[in-house]
């Protein structure tokens, strides 16, 4: 292989807790919060539907749910995966590796995240996010040797259209009065082929709603906007607090008609709802990063309890992300515990506490110094065994 006598390190070595970036895993450690207060609203609708009568803790829950978390939160994951996949590409060019080299391994990485991924729809969960996010590092992984200003406007071109897939979808609910959830059916075959039928539907706005800001956390990861935030203070104030309150205000009228306080709703209402939502959370989402870059920036150099727990469950995102579907089922599926919660507020309760509970095993393993399973398969299936 051309240049690989100037290669310096093949292994499969995760990088040393010590040398990690703070900022990156605290990301992870709080995203895993928001992930899960979007399933488990998520569930009462497809076990209960729109038309449950809301109570006013409900109707709190609810538009608080689609004003701070829904398709906020996602939007920073996608950041972070497009920043993380920048950061192994500097990293082994570093070591003296080609561009063909990474690209193949690359590659490799994401076709076993799709593999990974295709597993947890089948038994898990329909709204998989790691298939999404292998098959655009499959797709788009050339973009990463992009110039900047080719990667902003491809990410520009790349913003309106999941508002617009979404737009659609929310008129035509607002018309059939559907909910755009399809009710989940019992029997363990019967929720398998459920998911295998929604998640193409699903996958499909996941994965035009991922590339834009992916293409954004790669633009960060060149500038290296987390591992030094000192240097880039103003940009990241400025996203953070224009992003977040762009993002709840633009959040605010989908939230009422949601919480059933906007009552005449039309089609039109739907559609521009909708389309706002979705744009102003790309601006919450990166909005939240950005806050967590300033607030892990101050707290670097004096790590308590808390901040090391979060870490450590942002270090094994991908083992707890998979582990809180395992719960999901364990709590919804009807060959399980089958349990018919329709309530957000109680769902969202139900959310936090099993993102508490992995906080808890997160620090556990960080302690006896256990990296997270998922994690360890993943590495060892793309790079092979570590020397």
């Amino acid at each position: 292989m051309p240049g690989s006598a100037r290669v310096t390190d093949t292994s499969a070595s995760p990088v040393p807790t010590a040398q990690r970036v703070l900022a990156p895993d605290l990301a992870r450690g709080v995203m895993l919060l928001i992930i899960a207060l979007a399933h488990t609203y998520i569930f009462t609708k497809i076990i209960g539907g729109e038309g449950v009568v809301l109570s006013a803790a409900d109707r709190v829950a609810t538009a608080g749910t689609i004003m701070f978390v829904e398709f906020r939160g996602y939007p920073m994951f996608a950041a972070l995966f497009g920043y993380g996949l920048a950061q192994i590409h500097r990293r082994r060019t570093e070591q003296g590796h080609e561009w063909p080299w990474i690209r193949a391994l690359l590659r490799r990485r994401a076709r076993w995240l799709i593999a990974f991924g295709l597993v947890h729809v089948a038994l898990l969960f329909f709204g998989d996010i790691l298939t999404v996010y292998g098959l655009v590092a499959l797709v788009f992984v050339g973009v990463l040797r992009f110039r900047d200003r080719t990667l902003a406007l491809l990410a520009m071109a790349f913003l309106p259209v999941g508002a617009i897939i979404l737009a659609v979808f929310a008129a035509e609910e607002a018309m059939t009065g559907e909910s755009q959830y399809p009710p989940m059916p019992e029997g363990f075959l019967d929720e398998l082929l459920f998911r295998l039928f929604v998640f193409p539907i699903t996958g499909l706005v996941m994965v035009v709603s991922t590339i834009a800001p992916f293409l954004i956390g790669i633009l960060a990861a060149r500038h290296r906007l987390l591992e030094e935030p000192h240097r880039h203070v103003r940009l990241l104030r400025a996203t953070a607090f224009v992003g977040i309150p762009l993002g709840l205000a633009g959040g605010l009228p989908l939230a009422l008609a949601k919480a059933k306080v906007w009552a005449d709703y039309s089609p039109l209402d739907a559609m521009i709802a909708a389309g706002l939502h979705q744009v102003s959370g790309y601006a919450c989402g990166l909005g939240y990063a950005a806050l967590i870059a300033l607030v892990a920036a101050r707290l670097t150099e004096r790590q308590g309890p808390v901040t090391n727990a979060l870490a450590a469950l942002g270090q094994r995102s991908m083992t707890f992300y998979l582990t809180q579907s395992v719960v999901w089922a364990a709590l919804f599926a009807s060959y399980a515990l089958h349990l018919k919660v329709t309530s957000p507020a109680i769902a969202a309760g139900v959310a936090v506490a099993v993102w508490l509970a992995t906080v808890v095993l997160a620090d556990l393993m960080r302690r006896r110094g256990a990296h997270g399973p998922a994690e360890v398969a993943l590495r060892r299936l793309t790079y092979g065994p570590s020397r």
